[in-house]
């Protein structure tokens, strides 16, 4: 038998009737970026997260790029960030100039550990930029504690916790902005790149709506009045609902390109309904691998803190034997992957930074023992009782 890690194609054919739909129709309309489809989406996925503003953009690494950008980020900024995560997290923080400072982990959760957060303050720390890794939260009402004692904004990456929650309340929706990844293999998925940004903070959307459109037309013209107190008229002209917007010519900020498309919004609003059901599997997937692996000699299960809901958009095990468990469920036909095999702070684009091997010992021990295994909605009993029968022959 063969399981694949990921297989989208079994989603598609749940949607493809609506989806194929939408798409001819907005194809058809001659309305590809911007415009109702692309707005009507934000409103509905800021209503989803519980926040007042969701600003589109065109992935989850510019949806970081541009929150940092707009609270204020710049050249010789600290942000406090996790090492065990996707590149784009701490490769952001870079890009807008700022050093990344990276904090350890927490062995059960994978998650940054906030108990080593305030020893990593300094007088340039000006963010903190956790992760919810794999789906689980992180413990970010500690987290917002810490940055409201020392005047701190928090940046929330939640690109893999969509609809994940803590204490009833949805992640993306604690921070001064949430940033949310819609790349295909994400629990939301596009058929394509795509982001957002979040934030309950009108004016910080007023200015992630002008960095993510070349600076221009009205949400420049206001961007640049909040941030630089200089008055505009076109800050007060009302935006025309139509194709072109007369406006677009008149720049305010060096700024981005960064739009989601109509398309895209078309397929993620559809996908959306169906977003909790799709998660709601994925639990009872990763409950039937703890129920079937949690005793298992040799693995080390992950744990879900009280009070939170996960999303499971990883099943992440500890083993020490990870390449040899990775290989031999390749041969059985099992796919696997290994998340991540480099901590941030060891990679090579990171050695300007001076960190060592040995300086964060949890991620790095992560990094060496982490195998994640198929878990999406559309997998069938059959399928998840051979990933766990291949995994007891291996021991």
């Amino acid at each position: 038998m063969e399981v694949k890690i990921l297989d989208l194609s079994r989603q598609y054919e749940l949607i493809q009737e609506k989806v194929e739909k939408a798409v001819c129709e907005q194809m058809k309309s001659g309305m590809y970026i911007g415009g109702k489809a692309v707005a009507d989406f934000e409103k509905k996925f800021a209503e989803y997260i519980g926040v007042k503003n969701a600003v589109s953009v065109n992935s989850g690494t510019d949806a970081l790029v541009i929150a940092l950008k707009s609270l204020g980020i710049k050249q010789g900024d600290e942000v406090i960030t996790t090492p065990f995560t996707f590149f784009a997290t701490a490769e952001t923080i870079a890009m807008v100039g700022a050093v990344p400072v990276f904090v350890d982990v927490e062995e059960d959760t994978y998650n940054i550990d906030p108990d080593k957060i305030e020893e990593k303050i300094t007088e340039k720390t000006k963010a903190i930029l956790p992760v919810h890794i794999f789906g689980q939260p992180v413990d970010i009402e500690k987290i917002q504690k810490i940055a409201d004692k020392h005047g701190l904004a928090v940046i929330e990456d939640a690109c893999q916790a969509v609809g994940a929650e803590v204490s009833g309340k949805k992640a993306g929706s604690f921070g001064n902005a949430g940033c949310f990844s819609f790349f295909p293999t994400k629990n939301l998925g596009a058929f394509g790149d795509g982001g957002m940004i979040t934030t309950n903070d009108d004016t910080l959307a007023v200015i992630c709506r002008a960095f993510k459109e070349h600076g221009m037309a009205q949400n420049g013209a206001k961007a640049r009045f909040i941030l630089q107190g200089v008055e505009d008229d076109l800050a007060n002209t009302v935006s025309p609902d139509g194709l072109y917007n007369p406006y677009k010519y008149y720049n305010y900020l060096i700024a981005y390109n960064s739009r989601l498309d109509a398309i895209q919004a078309r397929v993620l609003d559809i996908k959306l309904d169906y977003l909790d059901d799709f998660n709601h599997k994925r639990e009872e997937i990763a409950k039937f691998y703890e129920q079937e692996l949690g005793t298992c000699s040799g693995i080390v299960t992950p744990k879900v803190k009280k009070d939170v809901k996960t999303v499971w958009h990883q099943y992440a095990f500890r083993c020490e034997k990870k390449d040899e468990m990775g290989n031999f469920l390749a041969s059985k036909g099992v796919g696997s992957a290994a998340f991540y095999p480099v901590p941030l702070h060891l990679q090579k684009a990171f050695e300007y930074l001076g960190y060592k091997e040995g300086d964060l010992p949890v991620a790095e021990m992560l990094t060496k023992q982490t195998v994640c295994l198929p878990i999406f909605p559309e997998l069938t009993q059959e399928e998840l009782l051979y990933v766990v029968t291949s995994i007891k022959e291996f021991f």
